[in-house]
C-alpha cells in the first residue's frame, strides 16, 4: 500500500496513511516521509501499537539519537524506561503518577508552555516522535503552532527588525517564568543559556521561520524587560489560532514534527491520572549561531 497524506490545517499538518512504523523503511520511504515533514512539518500517524525499541528504529531513518543528558531535573537512578526515548509522562518509576508536590513533576510543568524541543542545547533538535501509549481521559492535548506561516505573515518592518537578532535560551528561563527556581549547582552549570538566532531558515527549502519558545528569555543587546517583551509580543502573534493545529490524542498515535518550523506545547490535563507519552528525539546537525558569544550566567 502506498503511503498517502492528508492535510489537516490550512497551512500544515500531514495525517500519514498506508505506514506500519513498525516495519523497517525503504530508502524511497524515508525519503518521502523526510520530504513530506519539510512541507507538513507536523505528521501524524494513527494506530501505531508500537514499541519503545520499534519507535527508536523508525526514528533513527531521520538522523542519529539526542543525547538526553541535559533535559530535565529526574536522576538516573529515578528513571523508568530502560530504553533510549525520552519519558514525557506524568509517571515515576513504580508506574504512578507523581504525586502534585514532586520535584520533576513542577518541572515538567514547563512542558504547558509554547516551546521548541532542545532549543536549550547549542545544536537543537531536528525531529521530535512522540507515542501515545495511555492516553489521559480529560485534557492533554498537544496544539502545534507554524512558525514559517507566522513568519511569513509579518509585515516588512518586523522581519527588517528582528532579522538578525540572537536570544539565550535555558530551561531556567521556561521553568523560571512558571516559579520553579530550586537549582543544584550542577544544574545551574548544566542549564547555562546557549544562542539561537530569533529568525532561522530551514535548509531543505530555505523558507524563513520564527524561532520562538519559552526557553527564550533574552534578547542580546536588548534590556531583559524589553527583549522579553518582544518575545512575548511575537508568541502571542505567531500561537494565534491562524497558525495553529490542535492535536487530541488517540492511543498509539504517533505524532512527528520539525522542530526548526513548529513550537508546541501540551495542555493541562487531570494529573491524578496516568498520561504515558515515549518520545524519540532527532539531533541537529548544526547551531543556528556560533557561540562565541558570553551567554548569562
Amino acid at each position: 500500500m502506498a503511503i498517502s497524506i492528508r492535510q489537516l490545517h490550512k497551512h500544515f499538518v500531514g495525517e500519514v496513511s498506508g505506514l506500519d512504523v513498525r516495519q523497517p523503511l525503504t530508502a524511497e520511504q524515508a525519503r518521502e516521509i523526510e520530504a513530506a515533514m519539510d512541507r507538513y512539518a507536523v505528521l501524524v500517524f494513527h494506530g501505531q501499537d508500537i514499541t519503545d525499541e520499534q519507535q527508536m528504529a523508525f526514528a533513527l531513518n531521520f538522523g542519529e539519537r539526542e543525547n538526553p543528558r541535559g533535559g530535565n531535573v529526574t536522576r538516573k537512578e529515578d528513571y523508568r524506561l530502560d530504553s533510549p526515548l525520552n519519558d514525557v509522562s506524568n509517571l515515576g518509576k513504580d508506574g504512578k503518577p507523581l504525586p502534585r508536590d514532586h520535584r520533576a513533576h513542577l518541572f515538567n510543568l514547563g512542558n504547558c508552555l509554547w516551546h521548541s524541543d532542545s532549543s536549550f542545547r547549542a545544536i537543537p533538535a531536528k525531529y521530535s516522535l512522540l507515542s501515545a501509549r495511555v492516553v489521559n481521559p480529560k485534557g492533554g492535548n498537544t496544539e502545534f503552532a507554524d512558525m514559517r506561516a507566522a513568519y511569513d505573515a509579518l509585515d516588512d518592518e518586523t522581519k527588517a527588525e528582528i532579522e538578525d537578532l540572537i536570544c539565550e535560551h535555558s530551561l531556567m528561563y521556561s521553568r523560571g517564568s512558571l516559579g520553579f527556581t530550586d537549582y543544584s549547582e550542577e544544574e545551574k552549570e548544566m542549564f547555562k543559556p546557549v544562542l539561537q538566532r530569533l529568525v532561522r531558515t530551514h535548509p531543505a527549502h530555505g523558507r524563513k521561520s520564527l524561532y520562538l519558545s519559552s526557553h527564550a528569555g533574552k534578547v542580546v543587546g536588548m534590556s531583559m524587560p524589553e527583549g522579553r517583551l518582544l518575545l512575548r509580543d511575537l508568541t502571542e502573534y505567531a500561537t494565534q489560532p491562524e497558525f495553529v493545529y490542535v492535536h487530541k490524542w488517540s492511543l498509539h498515535d504517533l505524532v512527528m514534527w520539525d522542530n526548526r518550523q513548529t513550537v508546541h506545547r501540551v495542555r493541562r490535563y487531570d494529573q491524578s491520572q496516568p498520561r504515558d507519552m515515549r518520545r524519540a528525539t532527532i539531533a541537529g546537525t548544526e547551531p543556528t549561531v556560533k557561540q562565541q558569544l558570553q551567554a548569562a550566567e
